[in-house]
This record gives C-alpha cells, structure tokens and sequence, in this order.
C-alpha cells in the first residue's frame, strides 16, 4: 500500500493491521492531529448565568411613584412640630444669684427666637438627670417682654429657685399651658406666634449612555447564543452589549437616586459647568439629593444594629418622637436581615398580634412573592426584605472579603402618602414619602429616552458606518418627611 500524499484527516494508512500512534487522535501533542483541525467542538451555546439577575433596580418602584415636571427645580414645604420646645437651656445656682433664670442657648446669636412669652407654664427636665422635673410659670422674657431674647424669668410652682445649688446645663423646657390672674388684660399685641413652613427643594439631573457598534459587527455571527435579562437573544454579540447598556443605565437611573448628592464645593460646580462653556456655575447648582443624603440631612441615623430587641425598641422611640406612621418598610443588606431572623426568632411568632399588610392590598401571599415578610411590634407594623443593592459585591455589598458590606446596612421607608403644598401648582396634594420628578413636556419626554444614530440598524441620520444607541433620562428625588426614615449604618 503506498503512501498518500498529501495526508488528509487525523489517521494514517498502513498496509498491516497493527497499532500505531498515527492510527489514533492526538490530544497531547502539537503534531497538527488534534481534535480542533477535523471536527467542531462540543460548545455550550448558551452562557451560564454564573451571577444570576445581574439588576438591582426595582427599590423606587416598589415604595413610590414617578411623575413630570416642568422645572429647574422642585420646591416643597412641610410642617413644623405644633408644640413649643427648646433644648440646650441653662440655668444657674443660688449663689450665682440666676437659680430662676433660664437662658436657651443660640437666640441671642440670631439663629433662633424665642416664642416662649410671659405667664405660659412650662416644664424643665434634665435628660442627663430623670429624677429632676419642675414645672414654672414665665414672669418676663427679658426686661420688655418682646420675645427676642434667650434669658427667661420663671418661678417654680414647687421650689423657691428652680436650680436650687446646682447649676444643670442641657435642659430641655417646652410650655404646657398658662395662668393668668383675674380681671388683667391677656396676653400683649406682640405675644403672636407665626408658624413657619420648612421648605425643601432638589434639582434634577442628566444622566446620559451610550453604546456603538460598526457595520461590519452587526453583520456578524458568533458562536455563543446571547441571552440577557431584557430577553435579548440570538448569535450577534451587539445584541447583548447594546442590552447590557440598557439594563446598566436602567440601574443608574436608580443609583443615582440613591447616592446623588449636591456639590458641596465651587471646585466640581466650576468643572461641570465648563463642559457646558457655563463661567460662575456654584455648589448647589451641581448634582442631586439623593436618599442617603436626604436621610443624613434631616432624617435619622442609627449606627451599629446589634440586632437585640433593646435596639430596636430605640427605632420605635425614634418613630413615636416624629410623624408616628404605622406601616413601615425595611430594606436591608444580609447581615442585618440575619440580624432582625434572630431576633424575631426569639420571639413567639412573626405577625404576633396581628400584622397588618395594607401596604400590600391587605394580601399577605403579596407580600411575601414581593419577598417582604411582617412583624408588629408596639403599635408599627414593619415589612423587611433584603435589599439587592446592598449585597451585590460590585456595589455597596463590597468584595467577597468585606463581609459586613460598606457602612449602609439598611433603610426604614415609611408606606403610605403625605400632604405637602406645592410651590409650582399653588395647592395642596398628597405624594408618596419617596417619589421620583423626571422632566416633561408636551414637546419632549424625558423620564427614559432612546434613539439611534448613523447609518446601521434601521438609523439613517448620518454618513457614520455604525449603530449609535443614545440612552439619556433628567430626573430628581423627592424625601418627603425625611424625619420618618431611618438609616441603619455601621
């Protein structure tokens, strides 16, 4: 038997019947056998989806509302507290000669005035002392009675001198009341309290995307099915590159909501603005306020949950001191969800007393497919979940080695709507706590847009051999009564 030439294929001919190496494939060596020149590898099309649902979008969602706008700005105004109270107030001693006159801290300055007037009753405490308590009557606020200044004249109902031999820093007064004698005129003109609104105010901001691909890539076919989140799928690889920008943009839309914060400097204010050829932009005018910073500014803070019954029992103090919202929901990161497992399971039951689950149309199996579970506790009901965002180790959740995540182990959102006068429309209306104002109009809608650019893909706008996806969406968020949330950090 000769021999062939060229030699095609993997296997050798010979003219006995024996074994031989050439009589067999190769997989070891470089001698050109192998098993990749004749035939077509065993491929798993598809990819694995080694991470799972890749998004973490679905948080504002779930707990607000989105809704136009119009403006540069949003402008919103909430109640004051209705009762009368001041903190840091002193008081001297006997000898000292001042044991009856209160002085509250920062009037004298400007930054606060009085409204505390003459012959309103009032009780003292000392938050550093529980035993001490005593409750007076205002003879003047100060030498005219105009209330500007910070020093008050009182007389105990049940001492001579309120301070008696110690001097107490740090008081606590608020006006329960007043006495006034028989047949004298009431209070003076001047003795009027105007009640003032707390404005807030956010701007939204730009959030842009894109991605691009050529002619010549679209046309292009792979080897690995594409299958993305969005339901994106086939064997052109720019299917899932222009997919997975969508989704990652669709998550920026939220993070930002989550972490924007206002420019607190010129410096970012001044390099922004000179992307635009803007000269004099200033801190303010840059960025957002974000959830995060809206809870530090103005909301509550609780800082390292030990998951005991005793901590949060100082939630629920912190709730009865502010708008007292019954339904509340928390979203948290695993190890403080683990936390609250354990201390529910202490407990008798989840539910003990009788949870509520209004939030949810009253449906408890709602709740829990949204992945929520209940518990009551005190007079608040309380919906917890684990919050995505927080676990994901690419984003807050940290590496693999940073167990505790960052220092954001969770937020408490209050369920429901409040009352707030709108500057823009003149009126009171009632919005969700945490709602999303994106910009619209009748001749554009900004809330998500998209559209295509050159000369691929069905865009014909321009000679460019390619396929520009454009994503852009302006929007900012709303925290109404900020003093209902709580932030859990580390």
């Amino acid at each position: 038997m000769g021999v062939l030439s060229p030699q095609f294929g993997s296997l050798i001919p010979t003219p006995k019947l024996e074994t031989l190496a050439t009589n067999y494939l190769n997989f070891a060596d470089n001698s050109g056998n192998d098993f990749a020149q004749q035939y077509l590898p065993e491929i798993y099309e598809a990819e694995v989806e080694r991470y799972g649902n890749r998004t973490i979008g679905g948080f504002l969602r779930m707990v607000g509302a989105e809704m136009p706008m119009m403006s540069d700005q949003v402008v919103w105004s909430e109640q004051n507290r209705l009762h009368i109270s001041y903190d840091n107030v002193s008081v001297g001693t006997t000898g000292g000669g001042t044991a009856n006159t209160l002085t509250i801290q920062g009037i004298n300055t400007g930054n606060l005035q009085n409204v505390i007037f003459p012959n309103q009753t009032i009780v003292i405490m000392d938050p550093a002392d529980p035993s001490f308590t005593c409750k007076a009557m205002v003879l003047t606020s100060g030498a005219t009675a105009v209330p500007a200044t910070g020093v008050l004249t009182v007389q105990a109902y049940t001492r001579t001198n309120v301070g008696g031999a110690v001097a107490r820093t740090g008081l606590k007064i608020f006006v329960y009341g007043s006495e006034f004698a028989k047949g004298v005129t009431g209070p003076a003109a001047n003795q009027s309290i105007e009640p003032q609104l707390s404005v807030f105010t956010n701007k939204p901001i730009i959030i842009r995307d894109r991605y691009a691909v050529s002619g010549s890539d679209t046309a292009q076919i792979g080897w690995v099915e594409v299958a993305t989140e969005d339901g994106n799928s086939g064997y052109l690889w720019y299917l899932k590159a222009e997919g997975e920008t969508r989704l990652r943009f669709e998550d920026y839309l939220e993070m930002s909501m989550i972490e924007g914060e206002l420019a607190s400097t010129n410096a970012i204010a001044t390099a922004i603005g000179a992307q635009a050829g803007v000269a004099g932009a200033q801190a303010g005018q840059i960025g957002t306020e974000g959830l995060f910073a809206a809870i530090n500014n103005g909301g509550n803070v609780l800082s390292g949950y030990a998951g005991s019954l005793q901590d949060f029992d100082s939630v629920l103090r912190l709730l009865d001191s502010q708008g007292a919202i019954e339904e509340n929901m928390l979203f948290l990161d695993r190890k403080t969800e683990l936390l609250f497992d354990n201390m529910l399971a202490q407990q008798n039951s989840y539910g003990a007393g009788g949870t509520s689950y209004g939030v949810f149309e009253n449906s408890e199996d709602m709740a829990l497919n949204l992945g929520f579970s209940g518990f009551r506790r005190g007079s608040y009901d309380f919906y917890k979940t684990s919050w995505k965002y927080l676990n994901d180790a690419s984003l807050r959740g940290g590496s693999a080695n940073f167990v505790n995540g960052d220092n954001i182990d969770g937020v408490l959102v209050p369920a429901g709507t409040s009352t707030v006068y709108d500057q823009l429309l003149g009126t009171n209306i009632r919005r969700p706590f945490l709602h999303v104002r994106y910009r619209a109009s009748q001749a554009d809608d900004r809330r998500m847009k998209s559209w295509l650019t050159g000369s691929v893909g069905g865009a014909f706008s321009s000679t460019l051999d390619a396929m520009e996806v454009n994503f852009l969406s302006e929007r900012c968020l709303c925290v109404q009564a900020r003093n209902n949330f709580v932030l859990f950090t580390a």
